[in-house]
């Protein structure tokens, strides 16, 4: 049974075709990277996974089950997590607070109980702040966990929201673009989170991205996407010297 497979997967937004018949398989715990130019339909491919957009064609299956019309707020409880290419966090909230947010898939405590604060909420509670104390330390935000968001770096801020999503416990992660907006020392220990998130954490890593040294340092597998087609797939080296990948990026005349 494959860990995660999209079959002919399509989407069209009136007369436009953004993704059209992708296909791929991401096997568990490997980093699976989706490249291409803009417009590629990459994002759109993590928004059809995530169940934002509905499918108008195609598959999607998750240790073997069909995700296609499902409602989206069932992927976390599937095992999914997602970091955003625009960083979604509570900015007039703490680090802590934000990563304990991550934790709500975990609740299983009833509305009365929480009212009443009895003695099973209040060792949820104890759980619940214990996962996150682990993901602080893993990725270092000890010195910013009372912090407001609002207050922080944009690259602390981007390391914040890949945190809320390891809160969640995943088995799947997505990574939309996380070297988006950060300087080439910041890319660097992005790079370092996402090997330890696979080698340490065990996660499978499904990430879209554009910066190839990124790319190349930490995919196990890259697809190439253009113009919501699949021009090429295999390692990051045999990509990138793909003819239809250079001239997807440089034009024909390269």
């Amino acid at each position: 049974m494959s860990f995660f497979k999209v079959e002919n997967l399509g989407i069209r937004f009136g007369g436009v075709v953004a993704v059209d018949n992708v296909g791929f398989e991401v096997k568990r715990g490997e980093v699976f990277t989706i490249i291409g130019p803009n417009g590629a339909g990459k994002t759109t491919i993590f928004n059809l996974i995530g169940l934002i957009y509905p499918a108008t064609s195609g598959r999607i299956l998750y240790e073997g089950r069909d995700l296609t019309g499902l409602p989206p707020h069932q992927v976390a409880d599937l095992g999914i997590a997602r970091t955003f290419q625009n960083i979604e966090l509570f900015e007039h909230a703490t680090v802590l607070q934000n990563l304990l947010i991550g934790r709500h898939r975990h609740r299983r405590t009833s509305l009365w109980q929480e009212m009443l604060f009895t003695a099973s909420v209040r060792q949820a509670e104890i759980a619940q702040r214990e996962a996150v104390e682990k993901v602080i330390d893993f990725l270092e935000l000890a010195k910013v966990r009372d912090s407001l968001v609002a207050g922080l770096p944009y690259g602390v801020r981007k390391v914040v929201e890949l945190g809320r999503a390891l809160a969640t416990e995943p088995r799947l992660l997505l990574l939309d673009e996380p070297s988006s907006g950060l300087n080439p020392e910041e890319t660097d220990d992005m790079a370092f989170w996402i090997e330890d998130i696979k080698r340490h954490l065990g996660i499978t890593v499904l990430m879209v991205e554009h910066d190839m040294n990124l790319v190349s340092r930490v995919s196990d597998r890259v697809l190439a996407l253009n113009m919501g087609l699949v021009i090429a797939e295999g390692t990051a080296a045999e990509v990138q010297a793909h003819p239809a990948v250079i001239e997807a990026y440089l034009g024909k005349a390269a």
